[in-house]
């Protein structure tokens, strides 16, 4: 069992307090106490045996491995090939059109596969298509699939699967959270069908023949194959969902385009992947079997992991990280990601209907203490939506952003007396968070940040990851943990998530003004005055609260190679890896 030095904190917390406030009391270390133990084997022996411990655990048949060697590297290879990932909670779908987290998304990418993917280190590569080209001022684009690509039952995979996923995308029967996405590529008549007023089979989109699949869109856009990387724009198998309905997702029915197929999905346990002999890279594939774990706790993924039940994590505790850091700093994987963390306000419901509200909730968040004592990752603090490492953005943070924090607070305290709350008239509220150790570590700080700087009765609750996401859909919330994953590497990834028609943008905050700054910024030779004007409105209108750019913080084994320690997509496929003998 390792226990951290509360008193060390607390010392280092009380300097810091010195300018920032004298915020942090020992009542916030205090109610932090039961997330800074955790019990946690260090055995060396656990990750031996080239995953031996891993695939006991995971209780699966596999075949032993057809290599001896990977064929690149010449490294001595595992008998047996069985992958056994932490996946932090079940995932909603594993529909590729109504996914709608990072959940499913992990799932996805390694069942589907669109017209490209990410690269180690986030580049745009051929996946389907094995080559693309724009024509007529970046209004067409024309893609030559593979013609080795073949679906799970060994039909080929056509230019008409494509056009079936991109009309399932935008079909408002469908459902579809990502509608927008495709919206926001510019395809032609896709806010007219999302909106009812135009029939799915008016997409700009179309099988010229079997292997060329074109796309037309309604204002030039140059990163449309970036975007194709997106489960939303992966093709889909009409003769599985007209066979099976709502069904087609479930073992024995799934008909898939991946490196893997479904094999087996026993639900709040486990779910597992087949390698798919009938993928066009097949051939290249080591890892036969794919384990994903729904752990909701991460200090329960990391006790698992710790006893060699895993080869991969899919976070770490908070409360960990200065130990990994110092005992297990070869196998803890820490990349900048580009993904925002942030709270978002539903501004339709009181007292959130009130800027001064969510500006002063705002201000009073210490970002610096909480990268520097709480996550503890490398995370950066966050003023803005987007985040600084996007390609080609002209990043440029708000006025407040370099005041002291002294000033910050006293700024929040002045707009909350503004908006008339005070001492006789106390703010209330509840701050909603999907379960788990790190989102309830930051709730309690952020929540006590407020409470001792503002004076406000914070309620913390939380849901697990299903639940969250519906309540969150339906805006059954006032003040609610959000995060964002960037989809392609360019700013409209994060600005566009804000807009009236987004699917994701359920805290019902809109203005004409920046939703249409971004329509003219996908036709424009040079979005970034848009771009930067848009994120100019939301420092006045707080719509959501950015926290922390995040970063991937992951535990990888010694004996897992070929993860993606460079690509701030944070995109892992399971074909790319292998896993080593001793």
């Amino acid at each position: 069992m390792t226990v951290y030095n509360l008193q060390t904190i607390t010392s280092k917390a009380n300097r810091m307090e010195e300018g920032s406030g004298r915020w942090l009391s020992r009542a916030l270390l205090v109610c932090l106490t039961p997330l800074m133990f955790i019990a946690c084997s260090d055995s060396d022996d656990n990750h031996a045996k080239g995953g031996e411990r891993a695939l006991d655990a995971a209780g699966i048949d596999a075949p032993e491995t057809r290599l001896k060697e990977n064929p690149t590297t010449g490294e001595k290879l595992a008998r047996r090939q069985v992958l056994v990932r932490g996946n932090a909670s079940e995932p909603a779908s594993l529909d590729p059109q109504l996914v709608q987290d990072s959940v499913g998304g992990a799932i996805v990418v390694d069942l589907f596969e669109g017209l490209t993917r990410s690269g180690p280190r986030g580049d745009t590569e051929p996946a389907m298509a094995t080559s693309w080209a724009s024509s007529n001022n970046n209004l067409t684009w024309t893609f030559q699939l593979r013609e080795d690509g073949r679906w799970s039952d060994g039909s080929t995979v056509t230019a008409q699967d494509f056009v079936y996923g991109w009309r399932r995308a935008v079909d408002p029967e469908v459902g579809s959270n990502y509608a927008y996405y495709i919206e926001f590529a510019g395809v032609a008549n896709a806010g007219e069908i999302i909106a009812g007023d135009k029939a799915p089979d008016t997409l700009g989109v179309r099988a010229v023949d079997d292997f060329t699949f074109e796309v037309t869109l309604d204002e030039p856009i140059t990163y449309l194959p970036d975007m194709t990387v997106h489960y939303t724009m992966f093709p889909a198998p009409s003769q599985a969902i007209k066979a099976h309905g709502e069904d087609w997702t479930r073992p024995g029915k799934m008909v898939s385009n991946g490196a893997y197929t479904l094999r087996a999905w026993h639900i709040g346990e486990k779910l597992v992947a087949a390698r798919n002999p009938h993928y066009w890279g097949d051939d290249r594939t080591i890892i036969d079997r794919v384990v994903y774990l729904p752990i909701e706790s991460s200090s329960a993924e990391l006790q698992r992991y710790a006893s060699g039940e895993l080869h991969m994590t899919s976070t770490v505790p908070v409360s960990q990280m200065a130990r990994l850091k110092k005992e297990r700093p070869k196998e803890l994987v820490m990349v900048p990601s580009m993904a925002t963390y942030m709270y978002a306000f539903n501004v339709n419901r009181p007292p959130f209907d009130d800027v001064r509200v969510r500006r002063a909730l705002t201000y009073a968040i210490d970002r610096n203490i909480i990268v520097s004592y709480i996550t503890r990752g490398n995370q950066m603090p966050a003023f803005t939506l987007t985040p600084p490492y996007v390609s080609g953005f002209d990043f440029r943070q708000p006025e407040y952003a370099t005041w002291p924090q002294t000033r910050r607070d006293e700024e929040a305290r002045e707009a909350l007396e503004e908006a008339g709350y005070n001492e006789d008239n106390p703010l209330e509220f509840e701050l909603l968070y999907n379960t788990d150790e790190s989102h309830k570590a930051l709730a309690i700080v952020v929540s006590q940040m407020w409470k001792e700087k503002l004076g406000a009765k914070v309620t913390i609750s939380n849901l697990e990851w299903k639940t969250f996401l519906s309540e969150k859909q339906a805006g059954n919330y006032g003040i609610a943990r959000f995060g964002w994953k960037g989809d392609y590497n360019e700013a409209s990834t994060f600005l566009t998530l804000l807009t009236r028609d987004s699917g994701n943008n359920d805290g019902g905050w809109s203005n004409e003004t920046y939703d249409q700054l971004l329509l003219d910024a996908r036709s424009s030779d040079d979005p970034n005055p848009y771009y930067v004007r848009a994120e100019e409105i939301l420092w006045q209108e707080f719509p959501v609260v950015p926290v922390y750019f995040n970063t991937t913080v992951a535990l990888v084994s010694p004996s897992l190679k070929g993860y993606p320690e460079k690509n701030p997509r944070n995109i892992v496929y399971s074909k790319d890896m292998y896993i080593t003998a001793d």
